[in-house]
């Protein structure tokens, strides 16, 4: 009952004694009565401390706390003793009990131990969902791990087949996209008509409210009916940016021709992207020791803990040491000297807070940097393509070790000065983000209006950086030149070219999203299948799962990791041949004496007047 005090909810914990026991009581019994027989007093020992002395009488095995006032009947939750409640007739009990002698102050409601066990679910249900989620893991991992390799095979075989058949898979992709959100449409549609008249099938998630079953959830019709909404407004969407965008996909199509001969001529760079998740992984390994170290750096710090909430004590800190012997037991005999946090009262604890921000800007510079790394180094390689007159004869042997080897020796400087642009913009946004947290309970309507507003502002500005940076590199790989040069030649280049940005970059962008939906959906829906035993001829194969969804979600979010490291290759060398192909326009004029360096197919296709447009693509001089 002591689990009720509002200092669980401050602390995290119970105010309370805890030792472990082989099984939970099943019987009411107060220490007193424990006396009256020497097997109730062994059945009672069993949920006492070891060093448990009954010979001293109850009064002195209470005041030491040795010893519990009264044991309940209890059933094992997530490892803890918890009352075991029934509800008889709408009648809570439990041990078919109302009431209980609770050894203090005589009978006491059996609700005063529900409120109590409410609070200490606070805890024990994210437990429980913790506990269910990992031992899902532990079944289904290598089925899981099948599956991210049945993405990456996928993903591959997608690549190769776009290298040769360009057109074709772009529109096959298309129709499939088009074809999978149907199916997920129709799908739900029949669960929502199947639960017409199942009982409790009408309750709306507001009244179910938060289950650690999560599986409840699919028995409603509200859920089918809200994931049919969404799939619905996805497949209408995607519907009518295809009318609207159905010209100049061809355009796109002849760019992703090209970057497919490219990425055909430097095979290595759809292995590059393990480079850099392999350096990210080590950049979040060493943030989150840093963090781990920084937050337990301190020494333990202990807290007073009152019950009745009288002492005035409650909360300061204690010596756990010579608490029995201190004056704070003296004025309050209930009080319990527990362990509160790691911390410490010097300038170096007090100003902790700083020394983690200071850790996440160093982690998101060093990650923009291997991002940045990635970038530049993909870009030139592809550039290497675009720029050899006989291709690939002009090439380098290792187009990606060459530039990975320019980038390292004359352009660190510079990848490291526009990743720290962007990581300052990223620190005053999580900087923003913990002020907002703050400052959640304040009543100060513009605060929170100007405080949405900069958190909006900063997330435009990293945005355009990020796009500004990804230009940036580029021109650094073709030219050499330093950050600030190559990003202002970027970007004049490319309000030069306008046009060309938002036609071809923004709709390839749009295509490569829609290859990524296929494959996440496809394996998505194999995954679904499979995991919820609805495929027959396979159901004594698949693992019995507390939550299905657990390695589908995992699945799912894996092969869209997987979908964009391969297509985030593909949309460097889009970007990087579309920015040598304005610079070539601008460069050369055509002639035996100046010819451009681009195909001759791509050429025709690019210089062609927009067929919604008045004005043409064509450089106006």
């Amino acid at each position: 009952m002591k689990c009720a005090s509002p200092l669980v909810l401050l602390e995290f914990q119970c105010p309370t004694t805890q030792i472990c026991v082989k099984k939970c009581p099943d019987k009411f019994m107060t220490l007193l009565n424990s006396y009256k027989t020497a097997e109730d007093r062994e059945y009672y020992q069993q949920f006492c401390k070891p060093e448990a002395d009954f010979s001293k009488g109850p009064v002195v095995v209470l005041k030491n706390k040795d010893c519990p006032a009264v044991i309940t009947p209890s059933r094992p939750l997530t490892q803890r003793c918890i009352p075991a409640f029934q509800k008889k007739k709408g009648v809570l009990t439990v041990g078919n009990a109302t009431t209980f002698d609770d050894g203090e102050r005589g009978q006491t409601n059996v609700t005063k131990l529900l409120e109590g066990a409410k609070k200490a679910n606070v805890v024990l249900e994210a437990r429980q969902i913790a506990m269910k989620i990992f031992e899902d893991y532990t079944v289904s991992w290598y089925w899981i791990l099948l599956g991210l390799v049945i993405a990456m095979v996928v993903s591959l075989i997608f690549i190769v087949l776009l290298r040769f058949l360009a057109g074709i898979m772009v529109w096959v992709m298309i129709v499939l996209v088009i074809v999978v959100l149907g199916y997920g449409i129709f799908h739900c549609y029949m669960e929502y008509v199947d639960l017409k008249g199942e009982p409790g099938s009408d309750v709306s998630l507001k009244e179910l409210g938060f289950q650690t079953d999560l599986q409840v959830y699919l028995h409603l019709k509200q859920t089918w009916l809200g994931f049919m909404i969404i799939l619905c407004f996805i497949e209408v969407i995607i519907i009518v940016l295809l009318i609207f965008l159905r010209k100049r996909i061809f355009l796109a199509i002849a760019l992703i021709k090209e970057a497919s001969r490219a990425i055909g001529h430097v095979m290595s760079s759809l292995v590059y992207p393990l480079v850099t998740f392999v350096l990210l992984v080590l950049c979040i390994a060493y943030w989150a020791v840093t963090a781990v170290f920084l937050s337990t750096s301190g020494e333990a710090v202990y807290k007073v803990f009152d019950n009745e909430m009288m002492c005035n004590y409650t909360g300061k800190t204690c010596d756990v040491q010579t608490f029995n012997t201190s004056n704070i037991l003296k004025q309050c005999p209930d009080a319990q000297c527990l362990f509160a946090f790691y911390g410490g009262e010097t300038y170096y604890h007090k100003y902790l807070i700083f020394f983690q921000f200071y850790n996440v800007f160093i982690f998101f510079w060093i990650s923009n940097f291997v991002i940045a790394l990635g970038q530049v180094t993909l870009a030139g390689a592809f550039a290497s393509y675009y720029w050899a007159f006989k291709k690939p004869g002009d090439m380098p042997t290792f187009p990606i070790f060459s530039s990975l080897g320019r980038a390292l020796r004359y352009h660190t400087g510079s990848l490291a000065f526009g990743s720290l642009i962007l990581s300052i913009v990223q620190v005053i946004r999580v900087l923003l983000e913990y002020l907002d947290h703050r400052l959640k309970a304040a009543q100060n309507k513009f605060a929170k209006f100007l405080l949405t507003c900069l958190k909006c502002c900063f997330w435009c500005l990293e945005k355009f950086i990020k796009f500004l940076n990804r230009n940036a590199y580029i021109m650094i790989a073709v030219y050499g030149k330093n950050f600030c040069t190559s990003a202002k030649d970027a970007f004049f280049l490319l309000m030069r070219n306008i046009i060309r940005v938002a036609v071809l970059d923004k709709v390839t962008d749009f295509l490569f999203f829609m290859g990524k939906l296929l494959i996440v959906g496809s394996v998505g829906i194999f995954a679904f299948f499979f995991f919820s035993h609805r495929i027959e001829r396979i159901q004594d194969t698949a693992p019995s799962l507390n939550y299905y969804w657990v390695p589908i979600l995992t699945v799912v979010v894996g092969s869209y990791l997987i979908a964009h490291g391969f297509f985030s290759v593909y949309g460097m060398c889009v970007d990087t041949l579309f920015l040598c192909f304005c610079e070539d326009l601008e460069r050369n004029d055509g002639s035996p004496e100046r010819p451009y360096y681009m195909s001759p197919e791509l050429h025709d296709i690019l210089l062609k007047p927009d067929p919604e447009s008045s004005k043409t693509t064509e450089i106006q001089e």
